[in-house]
């Protein structure tokens, strides 16, 4: 168990729980109330626990929904749980009981954040949107992730729901296949991430005011964010983007290829890339093709060009085609499996965190680095109800 400090001051009568871990990190001192479930909210504020704040996790009686979302489990608990909580003090509040509410009241007057993303009119029903909560704290910053936004704040959504209206899945699986989503929930993730930024921007904004102030992130917007150079191909040039598999709309060669044994990746991003990709491959009389003499005239031959380099590429074993073309500095890579990226001599940021009862559990820690070094999991997330006798009062 991490050690614990009371963290009282002025603004509360509940004992705040920090980690001495903590200690020098850059968000350190600053108070989280993660009142989300499932996937964005709680990726937010793991992302802001790394960072230094403490968070304290509340659930209901029956736990985080994303608990009981397996198989595969691990200690009786869905691996998906373990995906976005670590860091976190966890306590559970029924909130719709007045003893729950008035605990509730108390850590949100204590707290600089609250992040929540219920559907508007739960949030109401519970006292947990923005109004209610500002009445208690007039200096809180209320994050709220929602499906689709303050102008549909009763609406709910889902990844999978985002993928498929935000035209996520429109430009993702094979041109004779149909609409596939995304492997992992990229809008949630995001939303996650766009939520953080803006929690910084706004605890930033706070040393100039002393008002309230509330932040939304819809998944929808999210998903239309990320849809980035797809969407300019659009909005500026009346292009409907397609699904293409695994090449890329406005570049080529920059796609997937067959091996003799797998699968391997071309980003060929320059004209000087490409006749380098040539010589390796022993093709240099294409070089003087004039339909493959710059990017636009490749993207004009797109078929007629993947039909010659899987020719040749289709030949030689992954490992032979990765040595060959790094040797001539072609960018390129094998496609790995989530087990192989994960074991790799890349993976830098695979870290664990010491669980109380199971030892260590392993994460993969927030990609950020200060002064070369990430910041290390100190608690692994918490079991259900974990710290109820540390925050609550008798």
């Amino acid at each position: 168990m991490d050690s614990v400090s009371s963290g009282s001051d002025e603004r509360h009568h509940l004992p705040w729980p920090t980690s001495e871990a903590n200690a020098g990190r850059p968000l350190a001192g600053v108070r989280v109330l993660d009142l989300s479930r499932v996937l964005a909210g709680p990726l937010c504020t793991m992302v802001l626990s790394d960072l230094g704040a403490d968070v304290v996790k509340v659930e209901p009686p029956s736990g985080d929904e994303t608990r009981r979302w397996g198989p595969p489990f691990f200690a009786e608990e869905a691996v998906y749980y373990y995906t976005a909580n670590r860091n976190k003090w966890g306590i559970t509040l029924d909130l719709k009981t007045v003893r729950g509410r008035l605990l509730l009241q108390e850590l949100v007057a204590a707290a600089d954040v609250v992040v929540e993303n219920f559907p508007a009119d739960v949030a109401k029903r519970l006292t947990v949107d923005f109004d209610s909560l500002a009445a208690a704290n007039p200096r809180l910053i209320h994050l709220t992730i929602s499906g689709f936004g303050p102008d549909e704040p009763d609406r709910r959504g889902y990844d999978v729901m985002v993928q498929a209206l935000g035209g996520i899945m429109a430009v993702t699986g094979t041109a004779d296949g149909p609409p596939v989503k995304v492997g992992f929930p990229v809008s949630d993730i995001a939303a996650g991430l766009y939520g953080a930024i803006g929690v910084l921007g706004a605890l930033r904004a706070r040393e100039r005011s002393t008002q309230p102030q509330h932040i939304d992130v819809a998944l929808y917007d999210v998903g239309l964010s990320l849809l980035a150079n797809q969407a300019m191909n659009w909005l500026l040039a009346g292009h409907e983007p397609e699904r293409m598999g695994g090449d890329h709309p406005n570049v080529t060669p920059y796609g997937t290829y067959s091996a003799k044994d797998g699968f391997i990746v071309l980003a060929v991003g320059s004209d000087a890339q490409f006749q380098r990709l040539l010589t390796a491959l022993d093709r240099q009389h294409l070089a003087a093709d004039e339909r493959f003499a710059t990017n636009a005239a490749r993207i004009a031959h797109r078929e007629e060009l993947r039909e010659l380099l899987q020719s040749v590429l289709r030949l030689s074993t992954t490992d032979e085609l990765q040595s060959l073309l790094d040797a001539a500095e072609v960018p390129s890579a094998v496609v790995r499996s989530v087990s192989s990226a994960l074991e790799s001599p890349e993976a830098h940021n695979v870290g664990s965190a010491t669980h109380p009862h199971y030892g260590e559990i392993r994460q993969v820690m927030t990609p950020i680095r200060f002064d070369g070094s990430y910041l290390r999991p100190y608690m692994a997330p918490p079991e259900l109800g974990e710290h109820n006798k540390v925050v609550e009062r008798d």
